[in-house]
C-alpha cells in the first residue's frame, strides 16, 4: 500500500543526498518518510550501490523509498551549476562521502554556505575530529575497534552484529541532529554543520559496558561468557530440537512460570525464592530447567510462556520476518516495495508511531534518474538545454 498524504511533519523540507551504501541513506530514508523531499544524487551510470553483491544486495531496496533520483556528473562544470542551482532553495545537504572528498568536489559546508547559509550540513563519518579523523572507515571495521565485536562473540573470537547496527544508528544521529537545526534555525535565521561518526556511534553504544568496566576489576567479559543479572535468562533447546529464550526477570514471573510449567515443588525450595537466590544456585538449578523445557516442543514452549505471561522468544531468521504476524497484521505493517528490478516484497517502517501521521511509503526506489527531468524542469531547465546535457552525458 502507498501512503498518498502529503501533510507529513517535514513536508516541504527540501535535501540533497550525496549518499551511498548504508549511513548516509539510511538518514535520508528517515527524513523523506517523515515528508522532506529527498533527492538522492548519483553519478550518470548510477549509484555504486544497486551493484552491490552479497548482503550488500538488500542495500539500495531498503534505504531508497521515498525518495527522487536525479543523475549528474558532479565534475563536469555543468553538472556543478546544477547542484549549485538546487542548493539555492534546499534545507538540508546530507552526505557520507570519503574523508575530504566532498570539499574537493567543491560542494563541501564552507562553499555551499555561502549560496544559502540557511542550509543545514550534515556529513556522516567513520570518525569525528581527533587522531583518527581522516582515516576510512565501515561498519564492521568500528565494530572491531568499538568493543562491539569483542562484547558480541564468543571468548576469543570477536564477532561483529548481524546487521550494520553501527551505520544505521550513526544514520540516525544523522536525521536526528538534522531535524533539531530545523528547529534551531526558526530560533536563529541561520543554517549550521552537524557531524555524526561511526566509531563514537559504536563508543555511545557501548556505553553501558564502559560504565560497567569502570565499576568492576578485571576484564569485561563478552556477552555469552557474561554473568546475567536474571536467573533464567537464556536459549533453551525443544523437544524437536528447535530453541526458544526464556527470560524471567522477576520473581512474580518465576511463581507463574512454576505454576504454568507444573513445577509448583520450586515455589516450595527456601534456596530458589528470590532471584538471587536462584542465581546462586543456578550449577544444578538450570541443567534441570534445560530438562524441563526439553519435554516440550518448540510450539508448546511458545504457547505455555505465552499463557504464563513471561518474557520469551522464537529464533527467527530473516525470511521469518517477511510472514511475522506482528509486523503483517500490527499497525505498523510490512511496506509492500517495488524493488529496483520488479521484485516485490514487504519492508520495515520506520519503527515510529507520531499522532495521525502515517510514516509509509508514498514512492518505491527511483529507477537511476527517473526524476532527472522534471527536477531540471523545476529548476528553469528548457527542453532543448536537458537534451544537450544528456547527449554530453553529463545527466
Amino acid at each position: 500500500m502507498t501512503d498518498t498524504n502529503s501533510r507529513l511533519p517535514l513536508s516541504g523540507i527540501k535535501v540533497l543526498a550525496f549518499t551511498h551504501t548504508v549511513m548516509g541513506p539510511c538518514a535520508g530514508l528517515i527524513l523523506a518518510d517523515m515528508g522532506a523531499d529527498v533527492i538522492h544524487i548519483e553519478s550518470p551510470s548510477g549509484d555504486a550501490t544497486r551493484r552491490l553483491k552479497g548482503f550488500g544486495k538488500g542495500y539500495f531496496p531498503y534505504f531508497n523509498r521515498n525518495k527522487r533520483s536525479l543523475t549528474v556528473d558532479l565534475k563536469s562544470d555543468e553538472g556543478r551549476e546544477i547542484i549549485f542551482n538546487l542548493v539555492k532553495d534546499v534545507d538540508i545537504i546530507l552526505e557520507n562521502f570519503g574523508p575530504g572528498k566532498i570539499e574537493r568536489l567543491g560542494f563541501g559546508y564552507e562553499d555551499m554556505k555561502t549560496i544559502n547559509d540557511r542550509l543545514i550540513f550534515v556529513s556522516l563519518k567513520g570518525f569525528m575530529p581527533g587522531p583518527y579523523e581522516k582515516r576510512v572507515a565501515m561498519d564492521e571495521l568500528v565494530q572491531m575497534m568499538g568493543g562491539m565485536a569483542y562484547m558480541t562473540g564468543p571468548v576469543g573470537q570477536p564477532l561483529r552484529a548481524g546487521t550494520s547496527v553501527v551505520d544505521i544508528t550513526g544514520g540516525m544521529f544523522g536525521a536526528l541532529g538534522a531535524i533539531t537545526a530545523l528547529y534551531d534555525r526558526k530560533r536563529t535565521g541561520k543554517g549550521t554543520y552537524i557531524k555524526s561518526a561511526l566509531f563514537e556511534t559504536t563508543a555511545f553504544l557501548m556505553g553501558q559496558h564502559m560504565a560497567y568496566s569502570a565499576l568492576v576489576e578485571g576484564d569485561v567479559p563478552p556477552m555469552p561468557a557474561r554473568v546475567s543479572a536474571w536467573s533464567v535468562y537464556q536459549l533453551f533447546e525443544t523437544k524437536d530440537n528447535e530453541n526458544v529464550f526464556i527470560g524471567i526477570i522477576s520473581d512474580r514471573h518465576w511463581k507463574r512460570f512454576c505454576e504454568v510449567f507444573g513445577m509448583t515443588d520450586w515455589l516450595e525450595d527456601e534456596r530458589l525464592a528470590t532471584n538471587n537466590d536462584r542465581i546462586d544456585q543456578r550449577a544444578w538449578f538450570l541443567p534441570e530447567v534445560r530438562v524441563l523445557i526439553k519435554r516440550y516442543t518448540k510450539q508448546e514452549v511458545i504457547d505455555l510462556c505465552n499463557a504464563a505471561g513471561i518474557c520469551f522468544a522464537p529464533i527467527a531468521r530473516p525470511e521469518d520476518l517477511l510472514k511475522d504476524p506482528q509486523l503483517n497484521q500490527g499497525d505498523l505493517g510490512l511496506l509492500e516495495t517495488t524493488f529496483p528490478n520488479g521484485v516485490v516484497s514487504g519492508l520495515p517502517r520506520i519503527p515510529l508511531q507520531m499522532g495521525d501521521y502515517a510514516f509509509g511509503k508514498r514512492t518505491d526506489p527511483p529507477q537511476i534518474g527517473q526524476d532527472t527531468e522534471a527536477i531540471l524542469e523545476s529548476l528553469g531547465y528548457p527542453p532543448d538545454k536537458i537534451k544537450d546535457l544528456r547527449k554530453k552525458k553529463i545527466i
